[in-house]
């Protein structure tokens, strides 16, 4: 039998509740049931919906016990008097159980990058951990955090914001050995109001390291003296490393070059040279495969084995994948799904990659940056270069916000614009032809990933006919 992540008893005594029944967690910690698995703990969160009224359907689907503040029917359930707090106790106590040299990893963009590349880094040296998705919240960290075995050797966690005052209590759940900050970039300037806020708010990620641990800084951002005198605020005993393409950067990117479909990447680690391969495309990845080589390198494992264990990455889904699809009337395009989230310098990393590809046509279908602030005009039209330097032939674009860029693109260059991301789409399939480069980027709430998804499934399906003409009326073709 497999070791056992939790007993009642050990939650007992991390929460302070009363188990209504002894129980055992052999499988994991889930606050969904549509995606627990039998053994799993149920926690019963209070967000847009209650979690008590599904912990009859956790039972039913096999979970082991339930995490709850008010009494629920079905199975074993331990009471406590707020489930998040409970969560997070439970995370702090599977922090203090385990020996895991623990990695904490913010910044504007890429964040999740640099968190799946030291994921699959510290998966090739053991038992490790790390969150799923980007469960980086106030719910997410305490859940990854009580989610990682006792036996875990290396651990790596995304830490993200979306108000002020967000990160540090994070910081100080995680304890990390090692902080990364990937960038500081206009991305939550709407409620932090300036770039230094922003600064602020991601060393913050510092504000619970342990003492001796090692801070991870960009070297060639323009906050990297501000970053490291906040990081010595908060940390005087821990030790200042940095990547990026500066001579001085203690990880430093000496070689890029790609065919358009894979990058091969050269870090030089302090008189050490290594080179990585992998399944992306721009030259902003050098910068996330150096930190990531840079904070695996801290763990005790040789540079050339980081290296080695790297080589092959490949985005997760919505962070520039591309994919080759093929068209119902026959031939392939490309489709780069980067839709996961955007942020003005997300943006211009994301066409400049798109200018490297190979293949027929560059076509770009952008969604609204959001929460971005006062600026939020300007930086929208200030993309029209970066537009045109991707050397895109079509451009969809979607949002109110997107006007602004559709008034500074050149009157040449062929364009549609749409209130909602969805109003695109016919306008999309009448575009795209054999050969054809698709770029797809937005903010994660404009909707532009459901667009990467039903071209996925259009693709996939067999068979198709035409498309309800509805949603093509409603676009502007200018």
């Amino acid at each position: 039998m497999s070791q056992l992540l939790w007993t009642s008893e050990e939650i007992a005594l991390a929460t302070g509740g009363t188990a209504s029944d002894p129980f055992w967690v052999s499988g994991s910690i889930s606050i969904d049931t549509r995606t627990l698995m039998p053994g799993d703990l149920f926690v019963a969160l209070q967000d847009a919906r209650d979690g008590h009224d599904f912990a009859e359907a956790a039972f039913k689907a096999g979970a082991a016990g339930a995490l709850v503040s008010k009494p629920v029917s079905g199975g074993p359930a331990m009471m406590v008097d707020d489930v998040q707090v409970a969560l997070e106790m439970m995370g702090i106590a599977a922090r203090l159980r385990s020996g895991a040299i623990r990695t904490a990893v913010t910044g504007s963009v890429g964040k999740t990058s640099v968190k799946e590349m030291l994921a699959r880094i510290y998966r090739a040296a053991g038992p490790a951990h790390w969150n799923v998705k980007s469960f980086n919240n106030h719910w997410g960290v305490p859940l990854t955090l009580a989610r990682m075995p006792e036996n875990t050797e290396r651990a790596v966690f995304e830490i993200g914001m979306s108000t002020p005052g967000e990160i540090a209590p994070r910081s100080h759940m995680v304890r990390p050995h090692i902080g990364i900050i990937t960038c500081i970039a206009g991305a939550h300037l709407e409620g932090l109001g300036s770039l230094e806020g922003v600064a602020n708010e991601k060393a913050d990620i510092f504000a619970g390291m342990e003492a001796g641990g090692t801070f991870i800084l960009p070297a060639d951002d323009a906050f990297l003296d501000h970053l490291s005198a906040r990081a010595r605020e908060l940390c005087p005993t821990g030790n200042r490393e940095t990547f990026g393409f500066a001579e001085d950067a203690t990880a430093r990117v000496t070689g890029y070059e790609s065919n358009g479909v894979t990058s091969r990447i050269t870090v030089e680690v302090i008189g050490q040279s290594v080179s990585v391969e992998i399944e992306a495309v721009g030259k902003h990845w050098a910068l996330n495969v150096a930190a990531a080589l840079l904070a695996a390198s801290q763990t005790g494992r040789s540079l050339a084995d980081c290296a080695e264990a790297l080589s092959g990455y490949s985005p997760p889904p919505g962070r520039g994948t591309a994919e080759r699809l093929p068209l119902p009337q026959g031939g392939h395009f490309t489709l780069v799904d980067d839709a996961y989230n955007a942020n003005p310098a997300s943006m211009r990393a994301a066409l400049a990659a798109l200018a490297q590809r190979p293949g027929g046509r560059r076509l770009v279908a952008l969604g609204e940056m959001l929460e971005i602030g006062a600026q939020s005009d300007s930086e929208h039209a200030g993309l029209a270069a970066d537009v045109v330097a991707s050397g895109a032939e079509g451009v969809f674009l979607a949002g109110d916000k997107m006007t602004h860029l559709a008034e500074a693109l050149p009157p040449g260059l062929q364009q549609v614009w749409a209130p909602k991301a969805d109003e695109l789409w016919n306008a999309l399939l009448n575009a795209v032809r054999d050969g054809d480069v698709l770029l797809i980027k937005g903010s994660n709430a404009s909707g532009m990933g459901r667009i990467a998804d039903r071209l996925r499934q259009r693709s996939a399906a067999a068979g198709l006919g035409k498309m309800d003409s509805s949603a093509e009326d409603a676009a502007e073709v200018r």
